[in-house]
């Protein structure tokens, strides 16, 4: 999710390191074959329409913990752990990039890439990817899954308008731009091989919203065939999605149904080495009534079930001043009783760390609530027996 963006007003948008720190190389490497084989135990993976764990087959209830690498102090990143491993939430949502263009004079602000044309940079140091190892370590003490976005499509964070400023690649030519793509590749290969061995991962998500306006949807779609298989190539263990809104399933007459985005739903779906299908849904972002709600579950979950995959209901919201338990506890009860749908994540959940209470979006669940009570509690209790 990105605050306070719309979706008309986005259509009318004109589309020498330390030894800490990795120099990553700018050459692109063709994506080996894809190799089938058989998933360790506590790796996650798909039945069918539905995700397993250790043979065990059960509706997942997840939520958004984006920041949650970006934290220094490592007692909080561990009270959050423990308040959601005790929520009864099994997947969290944590943003794997952190992109700059410059490097941060203070070295309490972290980083996890320098973008720059003349060699960047990826951050193996304290406070780079050690962050997100301490999630990743954190996670797997207490039996939590992890999904794990390599860039943004937005400029929080960094993300693609990062690798534009850096490489001149707009939203509309990143997805083939080689320097870029190069560079993304890189950072790829080192997360990737960070935490390959880790049951911690969920899975591996190639963007946070990828989008390309006005493009063709090959961009998206070849782009999304290599990099998968590249992730596959390099961990054949873990699962692998697009990370995208659901946008392009084309048959609704509203805007999220056409291809105005550069997606085609059902053919990234289908790709061999895209492992379950993503979605989200925020009607009042989008400029959509909240009766728009159930026919942009269903038609997802009907698309999953034709191609024999899971989708995961991966961000949903409205604005504090519309209600969240009345609005949204309707659509986590039509999640979970329709096929196709296999788990889902509430954007987003909130606590107070020892620098006080975490960004409040409005759309924020914080731990303690009544609203966690509706949207969390009773939420994983409905799931536990679905």
């Amino acid at each position: 999710m990105r605050a306070f963006w719309t979706l008309f007003a986005s259509l009318l948008a004109v589309a020498g390191a330390s030894p800490l720190l990795h120099k990553a190389p700018l050459t692109q490497h063709a994506p080996a074959a894809v190799q089938r084989r058989a998933v360790p135990a506590g790796f996650a993976s798909t039945n069918g329409t539905q995700f397993t764990i250790d043979g065990q087959t059960q509706y997942l209830v997840g939520t958004n913990v984006y920041w949650l690498a970006f934290q220094m102090n490592d007692a909080d990143i561990d009270l959050v752990l423990d308040q959601l491993a005790a929520s009864g939430i099994k997947v969290l949502r944590v943003w794997g990039f952190n992109d700059v263009t410059t490097v941060p004079a203070d070295p309490a602000t972290v980083w996890f890439q320098h973008l720059s044309p003349a060699g960047s940079v990826i951050n193996t140091g304290a406070n780079g990817l050690q962050r997100l190892d301490y999630v990743v370590a954190g996670a797997e003490k207490r039996g939590l899954k992890l999904i794990v976005p390599f860039v943004n499509n937005w400029k929080d964070y960094g993300g693609i308008p990062a690798y534009t400023a850096a490489f001149g690649a707009g939203g509309s030519t990143w997805f083939k731009h080689p320097q870029a793509q190069a560079q993304y590749q890189a950072y790829v290969r080192a997360v990737v091989g960070r935490y390959a061995a880790s049951p911690a991962i969920f899975a591996w998500e190639l963007g946070n919203e990828p989008r390309c306006q006005l493009c063709s949807t090959d961009d998206i779609f070849n782009w999304a065939t290599e990099t998968s298989a590249l992730v596959k190539s390099l961990d054949p263990h873990h699962m692998v999605t697009l990370g995208d809104e659901g946008m392009g399933l084309t048959g609704g007459g509203w805007l999220p149904y056409w291809l105005t985005y550069g997606l085609d739903y059902w053919r990234n779906l289908q790709i061999e080495t895209i492992d379950f299908g993503t979605f989200h849904m925020y009607p009042t972002n989008w400029g959509v009534p909240l009766s728009f709600a159930n026919d942009w579950i269903t038609s997802h979950a009907s698309k999953c079930v034709a191609a024999d995959k899971p989708c995961f209901f991966e961000e949903y919201g409205v604005p504090s001043s519309q209600g969240h338990c009345a609005v949204e506890k309707p659509w986590q009860e039509l999640a979970i009783r329709t096929e196709g749908i296999a788990g889902d994540a509430f954007w987003q959940a909130g606590t107070v760390l020892s620098t006080g209470k975490t960004h409040d979006d409005t759309f924020t669940l914080y731990h303690g609530t009544d609203e966690w009570s509706c949207l969390v509690t009773d939420h994983v209790a409905v799931a536990q027996n679905a």
